[in-house]
């Protein structure tokens, strides 16, 4: 017997699946982060585009709000301890709750080691690292304490494997991989689920800015990766994926 293919679910049947809940996406403007708002909105969730590029944000959350979503744009350095601390705060006395938290902004710098600055590599770490730790810390006791919320850290291949050229973006990641599990191991038991989303290569600036030649078929269209993402996001309560891995059928960073 031939098996039969999975069709993938019309939009519909997840137009309210995240109704009355409140996510933050941080570098929510463009590429991955505005594919994540876009699908957490179709599917009811009230959503905080967050971006250091506040105009990128307010173009999503307009035409997102245009199509009868419910998406603000707000500006965000994850970089500013002080600020996600005070975002944090805002929401929480705003909505009463933040029950989604993806820390997805992120940035790289493509140089061998040698020619790799102090002040580069703090800056990729601070993004890529420090950012998801503090926003982290700052949302858990609030999820905590409702005995319910999750956090999606948007990790990568780059957290599996290494290239050339990459020590910055590759020391973040792998940190960032590494900060996940130990922050599921600690939310878990207080009713909060923390995954880390393993991404391959996709179709957005941030790979096709620096490597304009990258072959498109070898790339993934963002959206594919959003909506794995909600998937994480509605595993009944009693599971959590600590881990989840997604890539192109045809990645080229990975085996």
């Amino acid at each position: 017997m031939t098996p039969s293919i999975p069709q993938p679910q019309p939009q519909s049947a997840f137009s309210n699946a995240l109704a009355g809940q409140v996510a933050l996406v941080t570098g929510g403007g463009s590429g991955l982060g505005a594919a994540i708002c876009r699908v957490l909105a179709e599917s009811g969730a009230q959503v905080i585009a967050a971006d250091i590029q506040l105009p990128q944000a307010e173009r999503l959350a307009s035409e997102l709000t245009q199509e009868g979503h419910q998406v603000r744009a707000v500006s965000l350095d994850v970089r500013d301890e002080h600020a996600l601390e005070a975002i944090v705060r805002q929401l929480e006395e705003e909505y009463g709750h933040l029950d989604i938290l993806i820390n997805n902004a992120g940035t790289d710098v493509t140089v061998a080691i040698e020619e790799l600055s102090v002040a580069d590599i703090d800056r990729v770490l601070d993004v890529n690292l420090r950012g998801p730790f503090l926003l982290s810390r700052a949302v858990l006791p609030h999820m905590a304490r409702r005995g319910h919320g999750a956090i999606v850290n948007i990790t990568s291949t780059a957290a599996k494997r290494a290239w050339a050229n990459a020590t910055a973006y590759h020391a973040s990641k792998w940190g960032l991989l590494g900060l996940s599990h130990a922050l599921h191991v600690e939310a878990r038991p207080r009713g909060v689920r923390v995954t880390a989303m393993v991404v391959g290569g996709m179709q957005t600036p941030f790979i096709l800015d620096r490597f304009p030649g990258t072959p498109l078929e070898n790339l993934q269209d963002p959206r594919n990766v959003a909506e794995a993402v909600r998937y994480v996001l509605l595993q009944p309560e009693g599971t959590v994926v600590p881990e989840m891995t997604v890539i192109p059928m045809r990645e080229t960073s990975w085996p």
